[in-house]
């Protein structure tokens, strides 16, 4: 890990808005001088990973998805009548005879 060092333009700048924050008390630029370098010297590392949000529990989720009512409920859909299914074997045609030629 290398540490990166601010210099003084950076630290002013830093302390200068501490002591803003501070309501701008007199007599403590030292303190601020030093909160901004300590701020400000911090070791460079890989980005931190951010955290996965945590899925909802499942009990939550039913509870939250029941209507408060039974008229509030989702009247069901009208049900389509069945296709026809072509996947079951058949039997094959019987085919006519062809005449025969004299």
């Amino acid at each position: 890990m290398t540490q990166t060092t601010p210099d003084e333009a950076q630290i002013s700048e830093a302390a200068y808005f501490m002591w803003l924050e501070e309501g701008m008390p007199e007599g403590r630029d030292e303190a601020h001088w030093l909160m901004a370098v300590e701020a400000l010297s911090v070791p460079e590392t890989a980005p931190a990973k951010t955290p996965r949000k945590r899925a909802a529990p499942k009990t939550a989720a039913k509870t939250a998805a029941k209507p408060a009512t039974k008229t509030a409920a989702k009247k069901p859909a009208a049900k389509k009548p069945a296709a026809k299914t072509t996947t079951a074997a058949r039997k094959p045609r019987a085919t006519k005879a062809a005449p025969k030629a004299e």
